[in-house]
């Protein structure tokens, strides 16, 4: 089955959460949060003005996004588990992962 979602919104598969602690305790699923970062898999056309024009989307499918804790809706298609929001809902696109570096003695001079 295939799902488009209408106006400005949009569905997301959320990231895949920790399952083990900084200190190496394995989290059950019971006590996991639930990550706010997950990848657009669908977009709707947009959003129309007051004159009826289409405004479309800022995020495309494939984006990184944040979101917060308390958005959108659970739902279930094709036997996984996603999200359907608001474009309003969606805090920012995530550009880049930047590297965790520590400076060595070679490249801190």
């Amino acid at each position: 089955m295939t799902f488009r979602p209408l106006l400005d919104r949009v569905v997301i598969r959320r990231a895949e959460g920790n399952t083990q602690s900084k200190g190496g305790i394995i989290i059950p699923d019971t006590a996991k949060e639930k990550p706010q970062e997950g990848e657009v898999i669908a977009v709707g056309p947009g959003s129309r003005d007051e004159s009826g024009k289409l405004i479309p989307l800022d995020v495309k499918i494939g984006d990184t996004i944040l979101f917060g804790k308390w958005s959108g809706t659970e739902v279930k298609i094709d036997g996984e588990d996603l999200l359907i929001m608001k474009e309003s809902d969606i805090m920012g696109i995530v550009m880049g992962i930047v590297a965790n570096t520590v400076p060595t003695a070679a490249n801190a001079a």
